[in-house]
């Protein structure tokens, strides 16, 4: 009898392990924590996105940016989603999307309830819509922005155009 619970669970284990791994909770952020990583010297090519849980846009792209994620996973392309819904729903709402969502890219929730004291500093032509992109590459010196749904095509073409090249 012993070996046999042994045996379930060993086998409880390994099919825990074969599941894909499930998303990450959100990490809170202010305007401050996303300037440093702009400032970053690394040769890094970073896609971080603007997008919320009631966003049917943000949402449809979503995928778009979990497949590049996945796909340049072992290179120097890193891809961050930025939530711009309300701190306090953060656990009903945000972490409860991303897990049924499982989604894998890095997870922030921007806390600043007044979008005109960072709006700007993000890009001078963004006027806080959602979704919006920007990629960049502080030792390259490259930077693009768009706002407004991403398509699949347009960030491929973007993200190869700007990753760095071995």
């Amino acid at each position: 009898m012993i070996k046999l619970r042994h045996l379930a669970f060993a086998f409880a284990l390994s099919v825990a392990a074969a599941l894909p791994t499930l998303a990450q909770d959100v990490k809170v952020i202010k305007y401050e924590d996303l300037e440093k990583l702009r400032q970053l010297p690394h040769d890094t090519l970073y896609v971080v996105n603007f997008w919320a849980t009631w966003c049917g846009p943000c949402i449809k792209e979503l995928h778009y940016f979990e497949a590049a994620n996945r796909q340049y996973k072992n290179q120097p392309v890193k891809v961050i989603l930025v939530s711009m819904d309300a701190v306090q729903d953060l656990e009903k709402r945000v972490n409860t999307f991303a897990k049924k969502r499982k989604l894998q890219s890095e997870l922030l929730l921007l806390d600043e309830p007044d979008g005109n004291t960072f709006i700007d500093k993000v890009d001078p032509k963004w006027t806080g819509a959602i979704p919006a992109t920007i990629l960049f590459n502080n030792k390259r010196n490259t930077y693009y922005f768009l706002e407004g749904e991403m398509k699949q095509e347009q960030l491929q073409q973007l993200i190869q155009e700007y990753k760095p090249k071995p």
